[in-house]
């Protein structure tokens, strides 16, 4: 933590009056990669060469090429309503058993999974992977429980179309019964782009 406040320091000093700070989480890893509702959490990340292959623009767009669209979200969890259900409810509703996170099958089920809600797969049956890199936060003493989505896609209909599916469901109406338990108080888009598209912008704004 110390690296990271001192990192943030020095950027809000460098970039000083030209930026406002909204809001400011500290986030955490929660024992072995688990979020605050004890599931392991990014279990279907790319890795590899899958992983640019998700995250980074590519050819087909080839001003922002090497960049990548980031979405953050902060959600809230009602720990206390999610704690009350069996472990079998909460692994249903996830997708996922808890002490050893395997994958359950729901697909002949009426309502979906997060898991599987999650998942995007286009027209020609090809599914679209994101790198999820959530932190956990809180603040017991507050009673305050959270996860700090963040997500970076290659194509950002790919996250918007699993936004999609989790809030007004698939087929609509049988929403993410995550959503229950979890609740969303920001959400951003942002671009992030990679050295030579920023190189380039800062030589435009010297000239």
């Amino acid at each position: 933590m110390d690296i990271c406040f001192e990192f943030e320091r020095l950027l809000l000093q460098s970039l000083g009056s030209s930026i406002s700070v909204v809001d400011e989480v500290q986030g955490f890893r929660y024992f072995d990669a688990r979020d605050l509702l004890g599931f392991v959490d990014g279990t279907a990340n790319p890795n590899g060469l899958d992983l640019a292959a998700s995250t980074l623009v590519g050819d087909e767009d080839g001003e922002f090429c090497g960049g990548s669209y980031v979405v953050v979200q902060k959600y809230l969890h009602d720990l206390t309503a999610w704690q009350q259900l069996s472990n079998d409810l909460q692994e249903k509703i996830i997708g996922r058993t808890k002490i050893d996170n395997v994958e359950i099958d729901d697909d002949a089920a009426p309502q979906k999974s997060h898991k599987s809600l999650a998942t995007v797969v286009d027209a020609e049956g090809v599914e679209h992977d994101i790198l999820r890199d959530n932190m956990p936060f809180g603040r017991a003493g507050a009673n305050e429980f959270g996860t700090y989505f963040i997500g970076y896609s290659r194509y950002l209909w790919v996250i918007e179309k699993m936004l999609q599916r989790m809030y007004v469901g698939e087929p609509a109406g049988s929403y993410d019964r995550l959503l229950d338990f979890s609740t969303p108080h920001t959400g951003t888009t942002f671009f992030a782009p990679a050295r030579p598209l920023l190189q380039a912008m800062a030589g435009a704004a010297l000239k």
